[in-house]
């Protein structure tokens, strides 16, 4: 596991362990990396519930409840679909947050509006407006993609936690 996102694991589950906050985490180009890292560190289990690994968007409508229509209107790389993601992990699982991850890892998949290495994140904490962030990890390659998603997701938990 990169070192980077190593540190930044332990720091999400020590904040979210002081402030007593549970996690979960829905994933599609990251493909379960995130709940990877948080469950690399000891102590997770008090404070990360689980995740869906939701690479297809029959998984995304099914398991997380993402309104069908926000998928064909919107796309599953979509500010849209990275917060109803991001909410059907917080609802599903119980949690007091939620991270999601929706992109295109590449190398094919993109297109002129949403080019390889276009990233949705999407936040959801109980009592809180969900919220999405997009990034672009063009010109990356596929694993650096991946492993940047996973990496600015861990930053936004971080952050967020630290906000508490």
């Amino acid at each position: 596991m990169n070192d980077e996102i190593y540190r930044l694991a332990e720091r999400v589950i020590s904040i979210a362990r002081e402030y007593d906050l549970s996690i979960s985490t829905a994933e599609s180009c990251t493909g379960g990396g995130i709940g990877a890292a948080l469950t690399a560190i000891s102590g997770a289990s008090k404070i990360y519930r689980g995740g869906i690994v939701s690479y297809s968007n029959d998984v995304k409508i099914n398991l997380l409840n993402v309104p069908r229509d926000v998928i064909e209107k919107h796309g599953a790389v979509s500010q849209q679909t990275a917060k109803a993601m991001a909410d059907g992990a917080l609802n599903i699982l119980s949690t007091d947050l939620a991270i999601s991850v929706t992109g295109i890892a590449g190398p094919t998949g993109g297109s002129i509006d949403k080019p390889v290495g276009t990233v949705w994140i999407g936040l959801a904490q109980k009592g809180h407006a969900t919220k999405a962030i997009c990034f672009s990890f063009t010109d990356e390659g596929r694993e650096s993609i991946r492993i940047n998603a996973t990496i600015q997701s861990l930053k936004t938990l971080y952050e967020t936690l630290q906000s508490h």
